[in-house]
């Protein structure tokens, strides 16, 4: 066996430190520890195997847009630790398989997707953490919820 890294884990483990750095760089000019702060990998479009090569690298949180190309990823990482971040615009239909497969959503962009994501998070008795997308230059064609 060849315990030699590829490219793709020298090119994540290089990244990852980057990324890293940049956090705790930023944390400590506003008095924070960068332990505080949640690296979220987007792994939209990218193979289980580079999830799993950065998962090996200590990134826990991943974060998908597109619900029925997560859910096969999810699967695979059940019940390693890992936490699952719905990203982007999230259609309703599609909230009981988020309220069942991942741990935040980070796009709630509708008071009436709130309602629903609750709806089916108190059916299954879980308290999923969300945030709100908020559309504050009021053009139409941004999503998020008016002020």
């Amino acid at each position: 066996m060849n315990d030699r890294p590829t490219g793709d884990e020298e090119r994540l483990a290089a990244n990852i430190a980057r990324v890293r750095s940049r956090i705790e760089e930023a944390a400590g000019k506003v008095g924070r520890s960068a332990g505080e702060i949640t690296l979220v990998a987007v792994s939209k479009t990218v193979p289980v195997e580079l999830v799993e090569i950065a998962y090996n690298l200590g990134v826990t949180d991943f974060g998908e847009n597109r619900v029925q190309d997560a859910l096969p990823k999810i699967a695979e990482f059940h019940p390693r630790g890992v936490r699952w971040h719905v990203i982007g615009h999230l259609q309703s239909n599609k909230a009981s398989r988020v309220v069942g497969a991942f741990d935040t959503v980070e796009s709630i962009d509708s008071v009436r997707l709130a309602r629903v994501l609750n709806r089916h998070a108190e059916e299954e008795e879980k308290i999923l953490p969300v945030l709100l997308q908020v559309n504050v230059s009021g053009e139409a064609s941004k999503e998020g919820v008016s002020v």
